[in-house]
């Protein structure tokens, strides 16, 4: 990590309202707990080059790029404090490494709905790939409507002097889902309360006429 990175993590850690024995926990390996970053980070990066060479491939043979787009991110500091501690875990990097499986999260935005099974299935083929946990959303949505296809897998990074696995959670979805996902999350967050139930079932509704235009695209594209 660069100086100015280092810093940054320094001073948020500083700043994370949590009992002082943690603090000191942390504060005491922070080296640790740098290098658990970096490898997560580089497990992100294993993983699409993973997708976007799969996707490369099918544009080649096949004339068509399932992925649409690839967005990955490192989650920060205050959020695995604040994970931690609202799950009662202790606050360390082996607690870290113990007990939270999203530390790098990558999310996969497909074009059709085929596509995010086609990529799931040619992913986990792959021999260095572990599969952990597999929920599928699309076939069983959430209450709210909320559909994607999420997958927790082991990638292997070889480092100098070994080898780790490490946990990825990855979220694919067509480009209608994320859509909805991300308005939804703008709304429930921009509202200080819970919305009401009239709205929840508009939201409701917006999903299933989302998840009836996305089997109707993929129906046309597939008479092309």
């Amino acid at each position: 990590m660069t100086k100015r990175k280092t810093k940054e993590l320094k001073q948020l850690i500083n700043t994370i309202n949590y009992d002082s024995e943690y603090r000191l926990e942390i504060s005491d390996n922070l080296q640790d707990f740098f290098e658990l970053m970096q490898l997560y980070n580089s497990a992100i990066r294993e993983v699409r080059t993973k997708l976007e060479t799969l996707d490369e491939e099918f544009h080649v043979r096949y004339n068509h790029n399932p992925i649409h787009h690839i967005e990955s991110r490192l989650k920060s500091p205050q959020s695995i404090f604040e994970k931690l501690k609202r799950k009662g875990y202790e606050i360390s990097v082996e607690s870290i490494r113990n007990n939270l499986a999203d530390i790098a999260g990558i999310r996969v935005i497909c074009n059709y709905i085929e596509d995010i099974y086609t990529i799931s299935e040619l992913l986990l083929q792959q021999d260095d790939i572990t599969l952990i946990r597999k929920r599928d959303y699309i076939a069983n949505p959430k209450e709210n409507g909320y559909r994607s296809l999420h997958l927790v897998i082991e990638v292997p990074i070889f480092l100098s002097d070994r080898k780790e696995l490490v946990p990825v959670e990855i979220q694919i979805r067509t480009i209608a889902m994320d859509c909805w996902a991300s308005l939804e999350h703008q709304l429930m967050y921009k509202s200080a309360k819970s919305l009401p139930d009239y709205l929840r079932v508009q939201l409701k509704e917006c999903a299933d006429s989302i998840a009836d235009i996305d089997l109707k695209m993929q129906n046309i594209f597939k008479q092309l």
